[in-house]
């Protein structure tokens, strides 16, 4: 398993660009415009074309995407790909792991740090999962289901944020996640803390989701939070690990993994925090207005 995770990786490092790929791409960048119309649009056909086959061969190789990485016309273009994907079938069980790699950040220690880290928990998942089939005794059926990948919540001009998801159905069934949120500009990873003047951020969070958990389930009675004060389970309040990612919108979101805040049956679930309320917290609002 290690040597094979080793070659992927140098395969991901150390593939160059195809040298076909390379000159479709300088012959549509060094193209002068004529005068006639005709021979105008060729020129654009062929710089399309050149698009093309490298928005295509991002999607199709990892590797491509990263050699890649350094033509400006694509740089600016990848912020995620897919860097492995293992899927594993057996004893009436399955496995779809994904993981995903940043590109394209000048930050190469952020960069590579967050990417090793996506790939040490895809392989810590994926020998979970073998390690529980080996287990079994002959015949026996293991009637696991686990599936993980990523998404990629928002990426504009200021930050890009990213799940990482992991849904399991054995027993029961649960689903996890983690979130990092990139500020593309600076180059750093935001945590919650980076976000606050100081921690009373903490309280008024706290206190805005036992709100919103108390007027969902007086809404919908199918719905069911532990925020009563007399229970031994209710929750108690968020810290500074707590997930979250800022959204498209700019709004800042709370969410919890199955278990956290709620019955299994509610899943994860998440809290919008209306910026209102955070607005004399707030070190500024570049992220969340």
């Amino acid at each position: 398993m290690e040597k094979k995770l080793k070659d992927l990786r140098e395969e991901y490092l150390k593939i160059p660009i195809p040298k076909e790929l390379n000159d479709v791409v300088q012959a549509a960048l060094n193209e002068k415009p004529r005068k006639k119309p005709r021979v105008g649009r060729n020129i654009l056909v062929t710089a399309a074309a050149a698009l093309l086959i490298v928005t295509a061969s991002v999607n199709i190789s990892p590797a491509a995407a990263k050699a890649m990485s350094d033509i400006p016309i694509v740089e600016k273009v990848i912020k995620v790909i897919t860097f492995v994907e293992w899927k594993e079938e057996a004893n009436n069980s399955s496995a779809v792991i994904k993981t995903p790699a940043i590109s394209g950040l000048e930050n190469k220690q952020l960069e590579d740090s967050l990417n090793e880290k996506y790939l040490s928990e895809s392989k810590q998942l994926y020998k979970e999962f073998t390690d529980s089939m080996s287990k079994l005794k002959e015949g026996e059926k293991g009637n696991i289901s686990v599936e993980s990948g990523y998404v990629i919540l928002t990426d504009n001009e200021t930050i890009l944020s990213v799940q990482r998801y992991t849904d399991t159905i054995s027993a029961s069934s649960s689903t996890e996640s983690q979130f990092d949120t990139v500020d593309k500009k600076n180059e750093v990873l935001l945590t919650l803390n980076s976000l606050f003047k100081d921690d009373r951020y903490l309280q008024v969070i706290s206190e805005n989701i036992k709100e919103q958990m108390k007027w969902q389930m007086a809404e919908d009675p199918e719905k069911i939070y532990w925020v009563e004060d007399d229970d031994f389970t209710a929750f108690k309040g968020i810290d500074e690990n707590q997930n979250f990612y800022i959204n498209e919108d700019g709004k800042l979101v709370i969410a919890f993994n199955s278990y956290e805040a709620a019955p299994g049956y509610m899943g994860a679930v998440e809290f919008i925090i209306p910026t209102k309320v955070l607005t004399d917290l707030l070190v500024g609002d570049q992220y969340i207005h």
